[in-house]
This record gives structure tokens, sequence and C-alpha cells, in this order.
């Protein structure tokens, strides 16, 4: 599942929620469904690509609003995030923010690995994060 982040541009209305308001796309966010023994663990990926969206919070934001998803629409019950070691922005995120735990490291890959599992408090705080969000269904229209 991919969530495609997009920036206001300034003149979008600032509860638009037109994904076709010329807003910049800025990065994405993933979860993957590919863990054979636990169909209902999610690995979890962001990448928030425009350097002037660095450091002011993006990244956590849509990253709760897809955990929330994922938990709440699609039934996970376990995350996973796996991290290059020099990462540390997405670490400190993973970590210090969403309450991961570093759970392996794989020397070959310098990649760290992290884990959470869907509990009453995480429940609570994804709905904590996420209430000022606003859901919007897109429905796909037949061409006339």
């Amino acid at each position: 599942c991919t969530f495609i982040v997009l920036a206001k541009d300034g003149q979008t209305a600032p509860d638009s929620c037109d994904v076709c308001d010329n807003s910049q796309m800025i990065g994405d966010v993933n979860f993957f469904l590919n863990n054979a023994d636990n169909p209902h663990e999610a690995e979890l990926e962001v990448m928030i690509a425009e350097q002037g969206y660095s450091g002011k919070g993006v990244a956590t934001e849509v990253l709760a609003l897809m955990m929330h998803y994922a938990v709440n629409d699609v039934g996970v019950t376990d995350f996973v995030a796996r991290i290059k070691e020099t990462n540390s922005a997405s670490i400190h995120i993973f970590t210090d923010k969403l309450g991961f735990v570093e759970t392996e490291r794989a020397p070959v890959f310098k990649e760290v690995t992290l884990r959470r599992s869907v509990d009453d408090d995480l429940r609570r705080l994804l709905d904590q994060w996420t209430g000022h969000a606003v859901r919007v269904e897109y429905v796909a229209t037949p061409a006339a």
C-alpha cells in the first residue's frame, strides 16, 4: 500500500482534500505485507524527498496516518522497519517518536531492524495523532 505525500503550495485552501489541486509531490509512505510467517505484519517505509520538508515532522505524521490505516482498515498487528544504520533521522522517528524497538542488526546490509506490535496504547496514540485528518474516498468515474 502506498500513500503519496503532497505539499500544500500556499494557494490551496488549508482544508482542501483535492489531490488534483497542483500540490507538489514531496515523498511517499508504504507498507508491505511480505512476511509469510505473519501475514498481519507490515513492513513500513517512508521517504520525504524534498529537502525543504525534512525535519518538519512530515515523515512522523504520514507514518502515523499509514499505521492508523494499516491497523484499522487492513488488520495489521505488527510493524517492522528496516533502516540503514547511517539514517539517524529515520531511526529517531521510529524509536523516539513511534515507540519501535531495535530487534536486529544486519552488518552485511548495514541495516537496523525495528519492531512495534499493535496494542491498546498504540491504538490510542494513533487515534490521537490522526484525529485531525480528514478521510476522503476517491471513486473513479467512467470516462464520458
